[in-house]
């Protein structure tokens, strides 16, 4: 089956062909690094880092390129520096290494290229001169504005008209500004913030708008750095790549913005062949917001007991995740955690110590479903149906294809032992002894040696594993299940 994705500036589902097979190129808008990443921004970080690792396994790995950048110039972060007494470079250092320390937890890979923002401002200035000679941009009162009404087909990605843009966007009052839906490319810096010698003969330090921080940097390094290394077709078709990815949030005016700019610089027809973009996420049912209590950083949910009563493992916060499709709505909840959590304990089980395999024959199944736009709600539903039938029995090169198959969500990455170490420190013991413990339990209910029962049930419960027991209405027999407590 070939890979098959939603594109959003078609608005239709399409076979992916990309630009260059052997250079596959993605770009997807990064964190502004002013505070701790919520699990909204969690969202498009999972989702993408699926897509990255199917990607990888169609093309292969050396030919695949994902560009996720750090915004670390914006209002925001001077804000918050100004609040804090700190300098903005001590505030960007601290928090994109907090956003790089969540997100391994959620068994992230590192992006083929991660940009920063401030690394390419010479880039941003030359993309504000192109703009203002090919009569796309202006400049008026020291800043560099774009013309909309240059672009006769803006507004085609997010399917608005300029009225209902207009009407929708929070656009800025400016008496210099052309047209009111005309946004900033490069403005003055005030006392205090961050400034560079401005372009187009403007006089003073300036400082870039939002919107054309990711032009730069995804023509930087999905066009220039990797040109030479592309196929004659792709090079034919210049300042192009094959995806762009982030959330619905961003679609207006955040990706309209970059589109108008990429393609009136560089006068090409399309900025990238595929726009993919994540629905939103509410929590319990409710909008995020810290004025409702219910705002949740990824930290919180790995550190603290803030959601739920508990913390929680990031891998299973990436299942959670991923059991809703991409494009759909998200409702985060505790309750998903909780399932989540009991699908990988009892898959670790299963699994054991086992390793993926290097070949993809037991990752077919899975793989198709991914391929179908990213369904990772059907991928997982073909993952059940694998451990369901190693549970009746299976060999070590199945239980290593479950494994593989598993590792193209980014699920049991680790061996059993691994994750009992990481999410139950204070365990003692390892599951073979844990069952044999149980076995003994059980022994002594049959033999109504209670005090024996309730010792081991102590026992373990100080070690952090909780006990179930259940009867089977049939046989009457005692069955007893575990898990661990946090």
């Amino acid at each position: 089956m070939s890979l098959t994705l939603y594109n959003t500036l078609t608005r239709r589902k399409e076979p992916f062909t990309p630009i260059d097979p052997k250079n596959v190129r993605m770009y997807v808008c990064g964190p502004t690094v002013y505070d701790y990443a919520h699990i909204g921004n969690a969202r498009p970080v999972i989702v993408f880092d699926v897509l990255f690792r199917l990607l990888r396994h169609v093309y292969g790995a050396d030919h695949v390129t994902y560009v996720r950048n750090i915004t670390d110039v914006d209002d925001k972060i001077n804000a918050r520096a100004a609040e804090e007494g700190i300098s903005i470079r001590e505030l960007t250092e601290r928090t994109a290494r907090q956003f790089h320390e969540d997100i391994a937890a959620l068994g992230i890979l590192p992006p083929t290229v991660e940009p920063r923002a401030t690394e390419h401002i010479d880039e941003m200035k030359a993309l504000c001169e192109a703009l203002v000679a090919k009569g796309h941009a202006y400049v008026a009162e020291g800043h560099v504005l774009f013309d909309v009404a240059s672009m006769p087909d803006y507004g085609r990605l997010s399917n608005r008209s300029l009225d209902e843009m207009e009407a929708g966007a929070r656009v800025e009052v400016a008496p210099y500004k052309k047209g009111p839906m005309d946004f900033v490319l490069w403005k003055p810096s005030k006392e205090g913030e961050p400034g560079w010698p401005s372009p187009c003969g403007i006089e003073g330090a300036g400082r870039p708008g939002w919107h054309i921080e990711c032009s730069a940097m995804s023509d930087r390094w999905l066009w220039e750095e990797v040109k030479d290394k592309l196929s004659n077709e792709a090079k034919a078709r210049p300042h192009q790549f094959d995806i762009h990815g982030g959330g619905i949030d961003l679609t207006f005016p955040h990706h309209e913005n970059e589109v108008a700019q990429s393609r009136c610089a560089h006068g090409t027809p399309v900025m990238a062949n595929v726009w993919m973009h994540n629905g939103f996420l509410q929590v319990e049912g409710e909008k995020m917001s810290k004025s409702l209590g219910n705002f949740i950083t990824i930290h919180e949910l790995l550190k603290t007991d803030k959601f739920g009563g508990r913390r929680w493992p990031g891998e299973v916060l990436r299942l959670a995740m991923l059991m809703t499709h991409y494009r759909q709505p998200i409702d985060f909840t505790a309750t998903a955690l909780e399932a989540a959590e009991k699908v990988l304990r009892n898959w670790y089980r299963l699994i054991g110590d086992a390793t993926a395999c290097e070949a993809g024959d037991g990752q077919s199944d899975v793989q198709t479903k991914l391929q179908d736009d990213l369904n990772t709600p059907q991928a997982i539903t073909a993952l059940h149906a694998m451990a369901d039938a190693l549970s009746n029995g299976g060999d070590a090169s199945a239980l290593a294809r479950f494994k593989s198959a598993a590792n193209l969500l980014g699920l049991l990455t680790m061996t059993q032992s691994e994750w009992l170490a990481a999410w139950n420190a204070d365990a003692k013991l390892d599951e073979g002894e844990i069952e044999a413990r149980i076995t003994a339990r059980l022994e002594a209910r049959k033999a109504k040696n209670w005090a024996e029962s309730d010792r081991i049930r102590d026992e373990l419960a100080e070690m952090g594993i909780q006990l179930k027991d259940a009867k089977d209405p049939t046989t009457g027999e005692f069955t007893t299940t575990w898990e661990v407590m946090r």
